[in-house]
C-alpha cells in the first residue's frame, strides 16, 4: 500500500512553517497515542505514521528532499527510524519547558537546546549616582568605579587550568539536563553532575578556582545627556557582570537621582523660583535680579501693587528636554516681605500712611471685610 503524503498526514500546507508542523503535530499525537487508545491498532498505525510524517517534514534537509524526491528521498532509514516513543517524549518536554521554563530561573541561565555548554550570562548591576540640577542642566561626563566580575585573563574564561580545557559532561552528555520517562509523561531536570552547564572542569584554574571569571573593580565613563530627570535610568549594555566560562556579560543600570537645589524646584521642563521682594518695590514698583539655572543672572520688572504669589515667566529660562531642541520656562514667585525691627521714625510713617489710607489703597482686604459684614448682617436679620 502506497503512503500517504506526509502533509496530507499532518494536515498542513507544503508552505507550512515549523511552528505550524509542530502545532500540527501535537494534536494529532494527542489524540493518536497509544496510551490513550489502549489496545487500539488502528490509532497505534495513525500515531506512527503521524511521527514519520513529523520527524522528515521538521528536519530541513530531509524536507527539501522529500519536496523533491517524494517518499523515495526518505524511504532508506528515513523519518520513521527511532519509532514515536522519543519523539512523544519530546513533545511532553517541550510543554512543561513552556510551564516550567528551563529549571535555572534566569533568562540565559543554563543550556537551552541548541545553546553552549556552561555558558551562562552575567547578572545585571545597578548604580546610583547623584548630581546636580545644574549638571542635569547641562549634561556631564561622569566617571564611576564599581566592583563587578570579569572573564578570568589566565583561562580566558573557560575556567580550566592552561594546558587543559573542560569536558563534556558524561551524565547529561553536554545538553545540561537530564531526561527520566515515566509512563505517559518525560520529564526534565538539571544535570546534578554539571549543575547545567554541560560541562566539567577537572583541573580548574587557579586564578579563578574554575568559574571563569573573578572579582575586580572597573572604572566606566557615563554619558549623562543634558535634561535628564529624577529617577531616570541609563542601561548600558554589556557593562554588567561577565558571565560564567564565556558566557555573555549583563548590563549596567544607571539610576539617577538629582540633588535638592536652594533656589529652584523643578516641574517636568519648568523652573520655579520664589523671590522675596520688599514692601515699598511691590507698592511703588522695581526691578529685580534673579538667578538663572545656567549661571547667568536676568532682570525682571516688578509693576506697583504687586501681591504675595504673583508669577513672573521668563520664557526659555528652564530646563532643557531631554533628546530635544525644546527648552521650558522659568517661573519667579514673588512673596512682599513685611518689615521688621522698625525704628521710631519708620513706625510714625507707616501709622501716618495707615490713617490716610482708603479701601483704594487696599482694594482686595476691603472687599473681603465688606462681604464678611455682608455675611453677618443678613444671618442676624434671618435670625
Amino acid at each position: 500500500m502506497s503512503k500517504r503524503d506526509y502533509y496530507e498526514v499532518l494536515g498542513v500546507a507544503k508552505t507550512a512553517s515549523e511552528s505550524e508542523l509542530k502545532v500540527a503535530f501535537r494534536k494529532l499525537a494527542m489524540v493518536h497515542h497509544p496510551d490513550r487508545n489502549p489496545g487500539d491498532k488502528e490509532a497505534e498505525i495513525k500515531f506512527k505514521e503521524v511521527n514519520e510524517a513529523y520527524q522528515c517534514l521538521a528536519d530541513g534537509q530531509k524536507r527539501a528532499a522529500y519536496d523533491r524526491f517524494g517518499h523515495a528521498a526518505v524511504s532508506q532509514g528515513g523519518a520513521g527510524g527511532p519509532g514515536f516513543g522519543n519523539e512523544f517524549g519530546d513533545f511532553m518536554s517541550d510543554i512543561f519547558e513552556n510551564f516550567f521554563g528551563d529549571g535555572r530561573g534566569a533568562p540565559g541561565g543554563g543550556r537551552g537546546r541548541g545553546g553552549a555548554p556552561g555558558r551562562e550570562r552575567g547578572a545585571d548591576l545597578r548604580y546610583n549616582l547623584e548630581i546636580s540640577l545644574e549638571e542635569a542642566f547641562a549634561g556631564k561626563t561622569e566617571t564611576i568605579r564599581i566592583p563587578t566580575s570579569i572573564a578570568c585573563e589566565t583561562c580566558s574564561g573557560t575556567g580550566a587550568k592552561a594546558g587543559s580545557k573542560p569536558r563534556t559532561c558524561s551524565t547529561c552528555g553536554g545538553y545540561g539536563r537530564v531526561r527520566a520517562a515515566q509512563g505517559f509523561f518525560a520529564i526534565e531536570r538539571t544535570c546534578p553532575n554539571c549543575h547545567g552547564r554541560g560541562e566539567v572542569v577537572d583541573d580548574p584554574c587557579p586564578s579563578c578556582s574554575g568559574a571563569g571569571r573573578v572579582n575586580r573593580e572597573r572604572t566606566l565613563s557615563i554619558n549623562v545627556p543634558a535634561g535628564v530627570d529624577d529617577g531616570l535610568r541609563i542601561r548600558l549594555a554589556g557593562e554588567g557582570e561577565s558571565g560564567l566560562r564565556g558566557g555573555p556579560a549583563g548590563d549596567l543600570y544607571v539610576f539617577l537621582s538629582i540633588k535638592p537645589h536652594p533656589f529652584f524646584q523643578r516641574d517636568g521642563a519648568d523652573l520655579f523660583c520664589r523671590v522675596p521682594i520688599s514692601m515699598v518695590t511691590a507698592a511703588l514698583s522695581g526691578e529685580i535680579t534673579v538667578p538663572v539655572i545656567d549661571g547667568s543672572q536676568t532682570q525682571v520688572r516688578i509693576p506697583a501693587g504687586t501681591q504675595t504669589a504673583k508669577q513672573f515667566r521668563i520664557k526659555g529660562k528652564g530646563m532643557p528636554v531631554l533628546r530635544s531642541r525644546e527648552v521650558g520656562d522659568l517661573y519667579i514667585q514673588v512673596s512682599v516681605e513685611t518689615p521688621q525691627n522698625l525704628t521710631k521714625r519708620q513706625r510714625e510713617l507707616l501709622q501716618e500712611f495707615d490713617q490716610s489710607a482708603s479701601d483704594e489703597n487696599h482694594p482686595e482686604s476691603a472687599g473681603f471685610f465688606s462681604k464678611v459684614r455682608d455675611f453677618f448682617v443678613s444671618g442676624s436679620t434671618r435670625a
